[in-house]
């Protein structure tokens, strides 16, 4: 990992008053890995989902250091062999997650199975006493939501949700900068993923050996209708709503977990989407074109806002290389505050003069509105917008990825709350699911972001 500082990150910007200040609690650490931890403090971990995204997650928690692989789960034989690969033969394997929960050496889980199969699994986990850091969403329906909570504070085990810019500094840099004020009132939010390959569509490759002998197929299905074997359903579990979320509980999520982390939002009131299958049609019954219309009322001192996301998995505006764009765009009656792969503030100066349109009126009118207004706006020479930016990113190689298990395991030793835990989670993957009910449905649906539930319409 780069040795460059949380602190050198601050300093990249120029020392501009306009935005001067200090650094957050959650920023002043020092990015760098943890020391040393004595062999009896090892977290000892278990995968459940061996996919890419467990696999990865997996390596992630190795990289942060003071951990070590016990136990893996999958209903793959498949993934099964190639956890021993990766990670040693002495690590115990199992197509049953209950046998991983039942050993006495596994202090925590990575969940990362396909999305029908997470509430129940944290639940069981919880309940089994071990810590869980589960991927997003929390939740494949609404109604599980309360469940997962009211578990977790019975339990008392940590449980993280797995987004991952939850734990950013270029969000939490970013969160400091509104709160300061810097683009003045914030009235609308525009944030995207735009996708351009076919594996960042959801088009995984199928392994040559999958068959009823390999694959435990009714435990992939759990609570979903039963099918009959059709690996492609399994391997691209996404694309389909028996199983996955689709790009609102895949996608939206993370764009909700980063917005309210950046404005101290418990979510949005009213939700409302459109969209359509356009390009992958491919036999997914997810649309791959998705849009989210959301009311924010009052917020940390804002009045309300408006946001708008939008996920396009056919977007060929620039080169077929870059797979992902995605970004965030705050827009303030001061200025605007972009984020990607750092953050950048425009800060806007208007005249305070409001202009004049007066060629229509009398001349003598016009002579009387032109002295008044010279007068009223004496001092006041711009007769155009002022621009000044101002640029904050990230040190070379950063990995807010790092960051998220670095809190996950400082969590499960200190005992203190997860940076996202279950409440959290659950107020981004609401939304993310509400927009899924809006674009099946075709109708705005209304929510309490505070007490996580429907509200009924009047209409």
């Amino acid at each position: 990992m780069s040795k460059t500082t949380r602190r050198d990150f601050l300093k990249t910007a120029s020392a501009s008053a306009m935005i001067a200040g200090a650094a957050s609690d959650a920023l002043s650490r020092e990015h760098e890995p943890q020391q040393t931890i004595s062999p009896n403090d090892r977290i000892q971990i278990a995968l459940i989902g061996a996919g890419g995204q467990g696999s990865s997650d997996t390596n992630v928690a190795l990289r942060v250091g003071g951990a070590e692989v016990v136990a893996v789960a999958d209903i793959y034989d498949g993934r099964l062999a190639r956890a021993k690969e990766v990670w040693g033969d002495k690590i115990f394997t199992t197509r049953d997650y209950r046998e991983v929960l039942a050993r006495t050496d596994v202090d925590a889980v990575i969940i990362a199975t396909p999305d029908h199969w997470h509430a129940q699994i944290a639940v069981d986990a919880m309940n089994a006493g071990k810590d869980v850091y589960c991927e997003k969403p929390i939740v494949q329906l609404i109604e599980e939501g309360h469940r997962v909570i009211e578990t977790e504070q019975k339990t008392k085990r940590i449980l993280q949700v797995g987004s991952q810019r939850v734990s950013s500094m270029i969000y939490h840099k970013a969160k400091e900068l509104l709160a300061s004020g810097i683009i003045g009132e914030l009235n609308l939010v525009e944030a995207w993923i735009n996708r351009r390959s076919p594996i960042s569509a959801w088009q995984y490759t199928l392994p040559t050996d999958a068959s009823p002998q390999t694959i435990d197929w009714d435990r992939f299905l759990g609570r979903a209708p039963k099918v009959p074997f059709e690996p492609v359903r399994l391997f691209r579990w996404r694309n389909y709503r028996d199983y996955g979320t689709g790009i609102g509980g895949d996608l939206f999520v993370h764009l909700f977990s980063g917005l309210h982390v950046i404005v101290g939002a418990n979510g949005p009131s009213r939700v409302l989407a459109t969209g359509g299958l356009r390009y992958w049609k491919d036999g997914r019954d997810v649309p791959d074109v998705l849009l989210g219309i959301m009311d924010y009322k009052g917020v940390s001192g804002h009045a309300g806002f408006n946001v708008a996301l939008r996920v396009n998995f056919a977007d060929g505006s620039v080169p077929p290389n870059q797979f992902e764009e995605s970004g965030f765009r705050f827009v303030g009656d001061e200025g605007v505050m972009t984020i990607g792969n750092g953050v950048r503030v425009s800060k806007m100066t208007r005249p305070k003069g409001h202009g004049l349109s007066i060629d229509t009126y009398p001349k003598a009118m016009q002579d009387s509105i032109v002295k008044e207004y010279r007068e009223k706006f004496a001092s006041d020479r711009r007769q155009i917008q002022e621009v000044k930016e101002e640029t904050w990113l990230p040190p070379s190689g950063y990995s807010d990825s790092f960051d998220h298990f670095t809190n996950f395991f400082e969590s499960i030793r200190t005992r203190k709350p997860s940076i996202e835990d279950a409440t959290f989670g659950f107020r981004a993957a609401g939304p993310a699911l509400l927009v899924n009910v809006s674009y099946f449905e075709g109708r705005a649906v209304n929510w309490d972001p505070e007490r996580m539930k429907f509200v009924k319409s009047n209409s």
